[in-house]
């Protein structure tokens, strides 16, 4: 990632080569081209032999995109990002895109793979048989869950998947990382999969993170040489959350994800662009990318658009798309 600020929404799938997790290094590179396919891919600096990357499972809303409504109206024509869905297979369209969710491949100085993946919602399943396949992901060994609605939470179930299997069930429990209020509420929902461990518990593991809340939402920041803050589920961000994660406070992100429901107008639960361009305008991060989109989002419109915006001199913008 160079000097430049860029921001940009990510196309689901795409795989960041990265060393923003833990305490590996950034190399200081433009990101490449993006392929046909949406894959970019930023070169990252090994680290005792290890490069770690995030995969982006999901960069999109909870009802996902396309849009199921403004496909079967009969009294409109859909739009041109959900028309583009019935004619393109999802590894080739930009603007397909499942519920938000990261996936860390952190390799350890040994080149041991260990895989952390923050929420698992609605669309898990999908996710798991387009994206874990074509990046040869073979399990999950932690869970964590930013908050407790449908589109971070309802893919639980499917965890199984992701799982060592064992007919007699003889297999250690994931970890998965939550907040009290989050557990109160899994805790009535998932009965049969939370009854293994405390909240106390696991409370107790998550506050070895550092992270905020938003209307009960967790945020992450992590990494010591290289920075990345994950704010996937946002409606405000508190002046000490952006002092600690600005280049004027605790120092300049390497790389900033956030929140971005609608392209025009507000919401009560959700960043949207105007906050999201104003977000990265106080934090100043070295790149900043946009997630949770809805279907008024064009990939190769709004990348166009971005970069001849009246910001272009301070920041470079991209809609940035994942495979």
């Amino acid at each position: 990632m160079g000097s430049l600020s860029c921001s940009g929404i990510w196309m689901e799938g795409t795989k960041k080569t990265t060393t923003a997790f833990l305490s590996c290094h950034l190399k200081k590179t433009k990101p490449k081209a993006l392929s046909q396919n949406g894959d970019l891919k930023v070169d990252g600096e090994e680290f005792d032999n290890g490069v770690s990357s995030l995969i982006f499972l999901g960069i999109g809303c909870s009802s996902a995109v396309p849009n199921a409504r403004c496909l079967i109206l009969p009294t409109d024509l859909p739009c041109q990002v959900c028309s583009q869905s019935l004619s393109l297979p999802p590894e080739k369209n930009p603007n397909y895109s499942c519920n938000t969710s990261l996936l860390i491949d952190y390799v350890d100085k040994n080149g041991a793979h260990k895989y952390i993946m923050i929420d698992v919602g609605k669309t898990f399943r999908e996710q798991v048989l387009r994206w874990f396949t074509h990046h040869k992901i073979p399990r999950v060994d932690s869970i964590i869950l930013t908050h407790e609605h449908a589109d971070a939470v309802l893919g639980l179930d499917e965890i199984r998947a992701v799982q060592p299997f064992s007919p007699t069930n003889e297999i250690d429990p994931t970890p998965i990382y939550i907040t009290q209020h989050a557990m109160e509420s899994l805790v009535e929902h998932f009965p049969y999969l939370v009854k293994s461990f405390s909240s106390r518990s696991a409370n107790r593991r998550m506050e070895s993170l550092r992270h905020h809340f938003s209307r009960h939402s967790a945020s992450f920041l992590f990494g010591k040489k290289s920075r990345t803050a994950y704010i996937s589920d946002v409606s405000r961000s508190p002046a000490a959350t952006d002092y600690l994660i600005s280049r004027a406070g605790g120092g300049q992100l390497d790389l900033l994800i956030l929140d971005t429901l609608y392209k025009k107008g507000s919401h009560n639960t959700h960043f949207c662009l105007q906050q999201s361009l104003e977000a990265v305008s106080r934090i100043r991060p070295k790149q900043a990318l946009f997630i949770g989109m809805t279907h008024e989002f064009d990939h190769h419109e709004d990348n166009k658009a971005l970069q001849n915006g009246p910001t272009e001199k301070v920041f470079q913008y991209n809609l940035l798309m994942v495979e």
